[in-house]
């Protein structure tokens, strides 16, 4: 932001000067150009002149920060606004066309402050998906928090900044356990509500067997929503080989040599964009390939023990993304069907990881699952 500021306060505008005449006089006419330029910079400059003064306003007095889009989490002023339609909408700062389905709008617009104190829990607790970390969170936390909730996304073993190899991870308490010791902690009579990223699904699972007490929503983002006696894994299979791009996307990572089963499972970084990221920015793809760290391997062949005194007491939504090319639409609904959550809500135009691809339109959803009262 800081950068942003002192590149917004330095820059100029080139003008073009031409001499109407030459003479004696040509030189003080030089003169008086140059020391007018600065009460003649034109409207585009003043405009972000006043909108760098804003941010660093908002961050030194800890205000919130400027909305997020579905593209961008910065946006600039349109510098030639005099000649477009009035009430047109600004552009963000990525040259893609704005979508129906996520619209742009203020956290506030969607919830206030008097149906936030009726809620059952204001707070989410994010949790990432295979490969991924907290860090792909980070336009999901701002909305939320700019519109009066608090969130919370964890790192679990061996991912994002937390520092534990993971090719040392043997079981799916193991990989889990940065959650299941964030929960363990929560006050007496707290809940959260927990939301669930791909391989996350396993994770918040295991999590709502030990903990229901603690949790009044869990949301399923394309997620692995399995059912008792089944592992990751066995989800996976049930695509019958149809996922082409996924099989090659693999690369397994034996670390403890050939003869051993497979330690950890990397993707193909130049497969990430068409697997992962197909309707995302082109900023948080390359976010993601420089973050994204190798999926452990023995959680994902782990078979889930589930209840339905403990997990099944659980309210479950699950948010379908019908342009996932990670784990298809087919499949989605082929767990759905094996274990029908409360609600099904679809994301129209959403890829695998809609926290970047439909940020605003994630948001929109999450706010109205915290307001669903209870059955």
């Amino acid at each position: 932001m800081g950068n942003l500021c002192t590149c917004f306060a330095h820059k100029t505008v080139a003008k073009r000067l031409q001499h109407q005449q030459n003479g004696a006089n040509s030189s003080n006419r030089w003169a008086r150009v140059r020391s007018s330029r600065k009460d003649k910079l034109d409207d585009a400059v003043l405009q972000e002149q006043a909108l760098a003064a804003a941010i660093l306003f908002r961050q030194q007095n800890g205000g919130a920060s400027l909305p997020f889009d579905r593209a961008a989490s910065l946006r600039y002023p349109n510098s030639s606004s005099g000649s477009k339609k009035a009430g047109q909408l600004p552009r963000s700062s990525s040259s893609r066309a704005r979508s129906l389905t996520d619209p742009l709008l203020q956290p506030r617009q969607l919830v206030n402050q008097d149906k936030l104190d009726n809620l059952e829990t204001n707070h989410f607790v994010l949790v990432h998906g295979g490969g991924f970390g907290a860090w792909c969170w980070y336009k999901t936390i701002a909305l939320l928090e700019e519109g009066g909730f608090k969130a919370t996304a964890v790192d679990l073993t061996g991912s994002g900044i937390h520092s534990f190899d993971t090719n040392g991870i043997t079981s799916l308490s193991q990989y889990a356990k940065p959650l299941t010791d964030f929960l363990e902690k929560l006050s007496e009579g707290e809940k959260v509500i927990l939301v669930g990223h791909d391989f996350g699904g396993a994770c918040i699972s295991h999590a709502m067997e030990l903990f229901p007490f603690k949790i009044a929503k869990a949301v399923f983002v394309a997620a692995a929503m399995l059912i008792n006696g089944q592992s990751t894994l066995d989800m996976f299979s049930l695509q019958s080989g149809s996922n082409d791009l996924m099989r090659q996307a693999q690369i397994f990572v034996y670390a403890n040599g050939n003869g051993h089963p497979p330690t950890a499972i990397d993707l193909d970084k130049s497969l990430l964009r068409d697997l992962l990221f197909n309707q995302s920015p082109s900023k948080d793809v390359a976010l993601a390939s420089v973050s994204m760290r190798p999926i452990p391997f023995a959680p994902v062949l782990e078979k889930l023990s589930l209840s339905d005194m403990k997990y099944g007491s659980v309210r479950r939504f699950y948010i379908e993304t019908p342009e996932d090319n990670a784990i298809p639409t087919v499949l989605q609904e082929r767990m759905i069907n094996s274990s029908p959550p409360e609600k099904v809500l679809r994301l129209k135009g959403a890829d695998h990881s809609p926290f970047f691809s439909k940020p605003q339109a994630l948001h929109k959803l999450f706010v109205e699952i915290s307001k669903l009262p209870p059955p």
